[in-house]
């Protein structure tokens, strides 16, 4: 049976969507989709990983630990040093699902590895799957540790994100 949204709502809605690996890595945790674009650097704060962007929509919310989905990253060449240092201290993303490419987030994320030996994955989707997830994201109200979790699994050939069961 075909979900409403088509093939991009029935890969998110039976738990597995291809993507495509800028960073390779396992990192699993609850969804958090973003509204709008954030810099790491300025938007974030480097020892909590809240998110602390006045004009953020998400202020307030943490990218601790989470699968963060975004269309795009905005502004500083800086971002990829906070990125680094956030992962450094456990305060970082799990996961980061982009629509377009990033090569500052993924510096970011390479110097992690290079540095410290953590491997955080970035991986590209469409706009509509994107989309899809965002429709399927629990409200922040009702997220708990377990709750809509995501794994992104990527390498350098391919990527695949999964969904817990609901």
């Amino acid at each position: 049976m075909k979900t409403p949204g088509g093939d991009a709502a029935d890969a998110v809605a039976h738990a597995a969507l291809r993507a495509q690996p800028l960073c390779a890595g396992v990192g699993t945790g609850g969804l958090l989709v973003l509204d709008e674009p954030l810099s790491f650097w300025g938007g974030t704060d480097l020892a909590t990983g809240e998110i602390t962007d006045v004009h953020h929509p998400q202020r307030g919310l943490s990218v601790a630990g989470r699968v963060v989905a975004m269309a795009a990253s905005r502004g500083s060449s800086s971002s990829s040093s906070v990125l680094a240092e956030q992962l450094r201290a456990g305060v970082g993303p799990a996961a980061i699902i982009l629509t377009s490419r990033d090569a500052i987030l993924a510096l970011g994320a390479l110097a992690a590895f290079e540095l410290y030996g953590i491997a955080m994955p970035i991986v590209l989707v469409t706009s509509d799957e994107l989309a899809a997830l965002a429709d399927r994201a629990a409200p922040p109200s009702e997220w708990s540790s377990s709750d809509g979790a995501v794994t992104v699994r990527a390498d350098d050939v391919s990527a695949t994100l999964e969904r817990s069961a609901e």
